[in-house]
C-alpha cells in the first residue's frame, strides 16, 4: 500500500465528496471577471488585461490594477506588455509561410542556415522549432533556447531581418499598430506597462531587452486578439499548414511547431506563454470552437508559479478558470479550494484533480513569501492522494517539482525534518525516469532531493547524469550539476 499521509476524520469526509460536478447556465464571464480578481490579488499582480473571443465577438474584456503603480495609471485597452514566448507562435507564423513560399522546409539542417554550424545533419528546423532537438533527437519535448536559433533561418530564407519580416509578413497586413519588437535601441512607449517583481512587497524591476524567434514582442490583447482570429480565418496561414503547426510532434508530446498542443476532456488546446522576470503572458486557443484566451501581466507571476515549461496548460490556475468557464462550463466549482471543510467540494473527475494540483503547485510556489502557503500546498496535496491514491497514473514533472520544492521550502527556511511525500517523491521519480532516462528536470530535482536526503551516492548519479548528457546546450539545471559536483570531489 502507497504511504497516505491523510488522518481518518479528513478521509471520512472526502469519502462523502463523490457526487459529480453539475454545470448551470451562469454567465461565465461573472465567474471569470471574479476569479481573475481572486488570482490578481492572491499572486499579488499590479495589472492584468484580459480578453475572451469567440469567432467575431468579444465575450470578455477588462483591465484590472496599474501598469505604473507609482504614477497610479491603470491599465487599460492601449496598455502594451511584453510578451516573451508567445513570440514563438509568430516565429512558427513565419516558418510556415516561408514553407509555403517554397524557401525552405522543415525537413532543412538547420546547419545550412547558420553562418557557424553547431548542429549537425541530424538536427533539422522541425526538431528545433518542436523543441525536441534535445537528447535523443525527435523523440522527448524539452522546451529550450536552442529555438532561438530559428532567427537566422528565418532571416536567411526570407533575406530580409527577423524584424522586418514580422513587420512586413505579420503586423502590416493584420493591422497591428501596437505590436511592436523590443529591441536593444527600442525605445519604450509611454502606454507600455512598468515592470515588477514580488519581493516583500511589488518592486519596481528592470525591461528585458533583446529579439530573437524565442522571444521580444510587445503587445496588447487587442492586437493579439487580432492575430488569433486572423488564425482562424486562415488569413495567415492555409488550413493545412494551421493543421500542422498545431499537431504534437509526437502523439504522446506536449508540442507542435511553435506551440503547445494539448487534449483536455475532449477538446483541443493550443497555447503559449510568456515568461520574464516582470513580465508575463498566456495565448489560449481552442481552435473548434474559434475561442481565444489572451492574458498580460506586468510581473511574472501569472506564468511562473504554473511550471507551463513542462506542457500542461491545466498547471495554470489563470487557464484553468478559462477552461471550467467557457469550455467546460462547470462554474460551480470554486477555483479555490475552500478551507472550511463543510464546505467541501465534490469528487468530479481529471478535472478536478487537476484543479487541486494547479493549486498546490502554486501554493508551494508562493510559500517562499507566506509560509501559510506551505501547509496549504500540503494539504491540497494530502486531498489529492486520498481522492485519488494512484498517483502513479497521473505522476508526472509539475508533480513532482512541487512533491520536492516544498522540502526545498523546508530546506531553506529551516523548518526542519520534512519527511512527507518521500514515497510519492521516489516512485514518481522512477517512472518518469524510467520512460525518459535523460530527463534533466527529473535529475536536478532528484539530486537536489536526495542532497538533502543525506545521501550523497544517490545525488551524485543524478548530477553526473545532468553533466554528461550528450546532445544538450547547457542551461541552469547543468550548472547546478556541475556546481554540486564540484563541490563534492
Amino acid at each position: 500500500m502507497k504511504n497516505i499521509l491523510l488522518s481518518a476524520s479528513v478521509l471520512l469526509l472526502l469519502m462523502a465528496c463523490t457526487t459529480k460536478i453539475e454545470t448551470s447556465a451562469v454567465d461565465p464571464n461573472k465567474s471569470f471577471s471574479a476569479e481573475l480578481q481572486e488570482l490578481k490579488d492572491y499572486f499579488q499582480i499590479p495589472g492584468l488585461a484580459v480578453l475572451v473571443q469567440q469567432g467575431d465577438s468579444v465575450l470578455y474584456e477588462d483591465y484590472f490594477g496599474y501598469a505604473d503603480v507609482e504614477k497610479q495609471i491603470k491599465v487599460d485597452s492601449t496598455t502594451q506588455f511584453p510578451i516573451a514566448s508567445i513570440t514563438k507562435a509568430f516565429t512558427g507564423v513565419a516558418l510556415f509561410q516561408l514553407i509555403e513560399q517554397g524557401k525552405l522546409s522543415l525537413d532543412d539542417p538547420m546547419d545550412e542556415y547558420l553562418s557557424d554550424p553547431i548542429f549537425g545533419d541530424s538536427i533539422l528546423i522541425k526538431h528545433v522549432l518542436s523543441h525536441t532537438s534535445q537528447g535523443e533527437v525527435g523523440k522527448h519535448f524539452y522546451y529550450s533556447y536552442r529555438f532561438g536559433a530559428l532567427t537566422p533561418v528565418i532571416e536567411k530564407a526570407s533575406g530580409q531581418s527577423f524584424e522586418a519580416y514580422l513587420q512586413e509578413g505579420i503586423f502590416d497586413p493584420l493591422g497591428l499598430e501596437q505590436t511592436f519588437t523590443l529591441t536593444d535601441s527600442t525605445v519604450v512607449t509611454p502606454t507600455m506597462a512598468r515592470p515588477y517583481y514580488l519581493d516583500d512587497s511589488i518592486v519596481l524591476g528592470q525591461i528585458e531587452y533583446g529579439l530573437s524567434a524565442s522571444a521580444g514582442m510587445v503587445s496588447t490583447v487587442q492586437d493579439m486578439a487580432t492575430f488569433s482570429r486572423a488564425l482562424d480565418k486562415n488569413l495567415l496561414l492555409k488550413t493545412s499548414s494551421k493543421k500542422r503547426m498545431g499537431t504534437p510532434f509526437q502523439p504522446d508530446l506536449p508540442y507542435g511547431y511553435g506551440i503547445f498542443a494539448q487534449h483536455v476532456e475532449d477538446t483541443n488546446l493550443l497555447w503559449g506563454y510568456g515568461q520574464y522576470d516582470c513580465y508575463s503572458s498566456l495565448l489560449l486557443r481552442v481552435p473548434e470552437k474559434e475561442l481565444t484566451l489572451i492574458l498580460l501581466a506586468n510581473t511574472n507571476l501569472m506564468s511562473d508559479p504554473a511550471r507551463l515549461i513542462n506542457g500542461d496548460a491545466l498547471s495554470s490556475l489563470f487557464a484553468l478558470s478559462f477552461v471550467k468557464n467557457y469550455v467546460l462550463e462547470l462554474d460551480t466549482l470554486s477555483l479555490f479550494e475552500p478551507e472550511d471543510h463543510s464546505k467541501e467540494q465534490p469528487n468530479a473527475s481529471d478535472f478536478y484533480r487537476k484543479k487541486l494540483l494547479a493549486e498546490a503547485l502554486s501554493a508551494s510556489f508562493m510559500a517562499r513569501f507566506d509560509n501559510r502557503e506551505l501547509e496549504k500546498s500540503k494539504r491540497l496535496l494530502q486531498k489529492t492522494f486520498a481522492l485519488f491514491p494512484d498517483y502513479l497514473a497521473y505522476g508526472d514533472l509539475n508533480l513532482l517539482h512541487t512533491l520536492t520544492f516544498i522540502k526545498s521550502v523546508h530546506f531553506y527556511k529551516e523548518l526542519g525534518e520534512f519527511p512527507d511525500f518521500d514515497p510519492q517523491i521516489e516512485a514518481i521519480a522512477e517512472k518518469l525516469l524510467e520512460q525518459d532516462p535523460n530527463n534533466p528536470y527529473a535529475h536536478v530535482y532528484m539530486g537536489s532531493y536526495h542532497d538533502r536526503k543525506g545521501d550523497p551516492k544517490k545525488a551524485r548519479w543524478h548530477y553526473e547524469a545532468l553533466a554528461n548528457a550528450r546532445n544538450f546546450s547547457p542551461f541552469w539545471y547543468t550548472a547546478e550539476a556541475k556546481s554540486w559536483l564540484a563541490e563534492n570531489e
